[in-house]
């Protein structure tokens, strides 16, 4: 019989001298500066740096409703630490299917759960009767969840290097859903776009996406055949996903979200008041897991 999840995480914190340190996420309290499309530099170029061995290179596991793992590994493909966070419900997980979730502009892993009370939220859909499934936050920096001139390639980082450290843990890996915000939001319906038969659904909020290069927020894309190579906006719904999308009516990608909701016959989507802040994406991060986990379950 393989080993449990719990028992992989063990030996992952032990291999580095540690054992299970208690690392209760907490209450949210006041927020820290949430995602923005505001000019920012492209990533530096990475340094080599060779895959982690094993399924993680550190692991803090807190217990409760919900487990939240955090954990490091070497990314080859970024060229850089990155961090992962695992949020699951508590007990024996072998085959639990998997959301990833990606974060906008100027977030982390780490912080995505604070930013959204993921643990919370995730704990309240179980709750709820939601089918059980695991939130998995990755650090994906600012390059807009695809493959840079810089080398950076946080799709390919996804793909090749946190998947099979997810099967690892128990994971199931062969369907996924996604969900983000901003940066993050387009991220999902990207990831979608480029591995039809992976993400099953996708449940953007403020995706952050532009009608052409010219109007996109520097640093977001390379040049205009980058822009021209991931596309979301215009294109047609992937078969087999399901889609939400929500977007407050004060946000600057209203616009641009109301028509991906047509253009990709989002089942759910949700355009009342709010604006790109982290209350607006927190208050509509229930009804996005009940979506998300109700996908899943019916893929199971």
């Amino acid at each position: 019989m393989p080993p449990s999840r719990r028992a992989l995480l063990v030996l992952a914190a032990s291999a580095v001298g540690g054992g299970l340190a208690g690392c209760s996420t907490g209450p949210a309290g006041s927020a820290a500066p949430v995602s923005a499309v505001s000019p920012g530099s492209p990533a530096s170029p990475p340094a080599s740096v060779p895959p982690a061995a094993g399924p993680t290179a550190g692991a803090a596991l807190t217990a409760g409703p919900v487990e939240v793992a955090r954990l490091s590994f070497a990314s080859a493909a970024r060229g850089r630490q990155v961090g992962l966070v695992v949020i699951a419900p508590g007990g024996a997980r072998d085959g639990l299917p998997a959301c990833l979730v990606l974060h906008g502009r100027g977030d982390d892993a780490e912080r995505s759960v604070s930013l959204l009370n993921l643990d919370r939220h995730l704990a309240d859909a179980l709750a709820a009767g939601v089918a059980p499934f695991a939130l998995v936050a990755v650090d994906g920096g600012e390059a807009y969840w695809h493959r840079r001139a810089s080398g950076d390639d946080p799709e390919r980082m996804i793909i090749g290097e946190v998947l099979p450290r997810l099967a690892g843990l128990g994971l199931r890996t062969t369907r996924l859903a996604a969900t983000g915000w901003s940066m993050g939001g387009y991220g999902a319906l990207l990831l979608a776009r480029r591995h039809p038969g992976l993400v099953v659904a996708v449940a953007a909020s403020s995706p952050a996406m532009w009608p052409s290069y010219g109007a996109s927020a520097p640093g977001a894309f390379d040049s205009r055949a980058d822009f021209a190579a991931h596309p979301v906006l215009g294109t047609a719904p992937v078969p087999g996903v399901s889609y939400r999308i929500d977007c407050g009516s004060a946000d600057p990608f209203f616009t641009v979200s109301r028509q991906a909701a047509r253009d990709l016959e989002a089942g759910e989507r949700n355009f009342g008041p709010g604006g790109h802040t982290a209350e607006y994406w927190r208050s509509v991060a229930p009804a996005q897991l009940a979506f998300l986990g109700g996908a899943l379950g019916r893929r199971a």
